[in-house]
This record gives structure tokens, sequence and C-alpha cells, in this order.
């Protein structure tokens, strides 16, 4: 089959869907690479490494998507994009599509290109393995961000995370003990803060604390939500529900009764976000100020460690990607459960019911619209 992989628009997006030691593993599988010029510069992979790994090499964008079969990215493709795909096209990526224009989920059913987002690729177990590698790097990543907000010059309320003899820790409240949550959780105990995790799931909150014993944990209740809220130096938003916009769990009011100087960090916010006054921001322009609350609001986070969040969406995007070209889109979305529920749209049919209803368009499944889905 053949693969592209193209640039990613200009901005602030620097990670890069496939790494050269993927791309080497494809070819040596007899599929042929086609690579945008300069797609992995900004996470440190040259053109020459590609290159190395059997890739070939094209200028334009467009080129690559008219060679492609199946074309991957890391962010949701922009209009103009879109206009180069052939029908039957296959476009991998973080589509997030609960949360784009309608006029683009439009021109992909027009276009007839099959979507299948990094996101909603869930094992039969409900894990979701690819958007699990980045999620986990997301919330690794909170609390560093964390100790550098929490500074006076920064907006915080200038204080440490971890406290000091004499001094108390910061209070750090995770609402969500998925991926994210239990990453930040595990930063957060590490750095020596005081750490409380609520969630709606109580097995999820069980495993957390045979790992993190010292972490208080909580149902996500509003009643129990406002009262952690109010008294937290730092927030993280790591709530998710799988293809769908992200809940409000923390409302404007509850924003509001926090203390001045306080953090919140949502990294729901590629899905909307979690937090009622958050809105999405840049790695360029990262904050912004609500009533004295430091918001942090960057959907592509991970972006500003491209490198090793490259490396991490390559490896778990690779027996997915594998599936694709050895066995074709069709009998790939008919035999691979994973991504069977993957798919958002296929031969022109928007695959998933909550979309459908969400912005009035027709809803077919994808035995309906060309397969059959199976375990994996």
């Amino acid at each position: 089959m053949n693969v592209g992989l193209i640039r990613e628009a200009e901005g602030h997006e620097r990670r890069v869907a496939l790494t050269p030691s993927v791309v080497r593993q494809l070819v040596e599988h007899n599929h042929t690479v086609w690579v945008e010029s300069s797609a992995g510069e900004r996470a440190m992979f040259p053109d020459a490494e590609y290159i190395r790994a059997g890739a070939m090499i094209a200028y334009t964008q467009a080129e690559v998507i008219h060679r492609s079969e199946l074309v991957v990215k890391v962010s949701a493709p922009a209009l103009e994009e879109i206009e180069h795909f052939s029908p039957g096209t296959a476009l991998m990526a973080f589509h997030h599509l609960a949360v784009q224009p309608r006029a683009l989920i439009e021109r992909m059913l027009e276009r007839s290109i099959t979507a299948i987002g990094y996101e909603v690729i869930e094992t039969d177990a409900g894990r979701l393995p690819v958007l699990a590698a980045i999620s986990e790097i997301a919330g690794q990543m909170t609390i560093p961000l964390a100790m550098h907000l929490l500074r006076s010059s920064m907006g915080g309320r200038g204080i440490l995370l971890g406290g000091s003899p004499g001094l108390p820790p910061a209070s750090v409240v995770v609402l969500g003990a998925g991926a994210v949550g239990s990453a930040a959780a595990r930063a957060a105990v590490a750095a020596g803060a005081r750490v409380t995790v609520l969630d709606i799931d109580t097995e999820k909150l069980r495993d957390l604390i045979v790992h993190l014993p010292h972490v208080a944990t909580g149902l996500a209740d509003p009643d129990s939500v406002a009262a952690a809220v109010a008294s937290a130096d730092v927030v993280i938003g790591a709530v998710l529900v799988a293809g769908h916009k992200a809940p409000h769990v923390v409302t404007r009011r509850m924003v509001e009764c926090m203390r001045r100087g306080a953090v919140i960090i949502d990294v729901s916010i590629d899905q909307g976000g979690c937090i009622e006054t958050s809105r999405p921001t840049t790695l360029a322009e990262p904050t912004f100020i609500y009533h004295g609350v430091v918001h942090y609001c960057v959907p592509n986070l991970t972006a500003d460690v491209s490198r090793s969040a490259s490396m991490a969406l390559a490896q778990a995007l690779l027996p997915y990607l594998m599936k694709l070209a050895d066995l074709g889109i069709e009998p790939a979305l008919r035999s691979c459960g994973p991504l069977h529920r993957g798919a958002y749209t296929h031969r022109g049919s928007l695959l998933r019911r909550n979309l459908a209803d969400s912005f009035g368009l027709p809803y077919k499944p994808l035995e309906e619209a060309g397969g059959k889905g199976a375990g994996a």
C-alpha cells in the first residue's frame, strides 16, 4: 500500500505521526511511504533520516495525498487540506470531530474519506491505546507546568508545589483517573504535593490507590467537585468521554470561588474542555486569567515535547497502521475491532450516532456503509 505522511500546518503543531523507525518497518513489509519534505523537522527528524529508512520524499502536500491510499497526520485536517483527497482515501489523525465545525465533517462525507481517529481506536477491553500513549505524556507535563504557573510572575499564588520544611505543600486536585489523570497524580505525588483525584468510576479510583496509596480519592459529584476545587491550588482537568464533547465538570461559579492565583490546566480542552471557563490557547500564548485564576488550555500541549510525543504516537499507531496497510482499508475495518470503532466516516457515511445527533446529519453503521465489524 502507498502510505503518506504530510506536514502539519504552520503554527504550534510540532509533532509528526510517523518516525523514521516506523517508516522502516512499513517499508520492510513492502509498503511504499511518501513523506512530505520537512514533515518531521520540528520533531527533530530530518528528511535524510526518512530517506535512509526507505521513504520517498515529495515536495508538496498535494503530491503526497495524490499518491497515497492512506494518509497520516497528527492534528485534524483543515478544510483546504480535504480538497486534495480523492474519494476513498483514508485519513488517520486526532480528528476530535465532536468539536470540529460541521462543514469539515460534511466535506469529509462528500469526498467519501475514511476518517479514522486515533482518539477513538478502542480495544475490546475498552482501552484507547493510541490516545493513552499521548495522554500519559500530557499528564506528566501538567505538574512541571503547574510549578511554573504557580510563580508570582505568572499570576500564580507564589507558592512551592511540594512545600519546604515548615511550609505546607500545594493542594492538587485531579479530575479524572484515566491515563492523563493517573500520570498527573503520579507526577504530583513525586513532586511532594497533596493530591486528590475525583472520578465517577470507583474501579479506576481503586486501581489508582493500589499504586498511589497516599492519594485521596472521591466521587466526582457536583458537591465534591465544588468543595475540592474551592480549596485547590492546582486543578488538572482530565475528563474524557471517548468520541464525545467533554462535559463541564467545573462550572463558572466554581471557578469564581477558587483562590486568587490558583491554576487550572484543562487537558480536556482538545474535546471542548471540562471546565466552563476554559477556551483553547496556544503554545505561544498558553494562559489567560479569569477571576484571578490562571488558565492553561493548550489542546496540543505535548507538541512542546515534540520528539518524545512523536515517538510515542508512532509506536502506538504502528500495529493499526500495519493492519490497514497489509490488509487494505476495507478488510481491516471489517476484521479489526479497534479500527472499526475508530472509524468516524466511511464511504460517505457518518458512523458515530452521537455525532450524527449533535450535528443533525444522517447516521449509518459501518455494516451498512460497506463493512462488518469484528473483534480483535
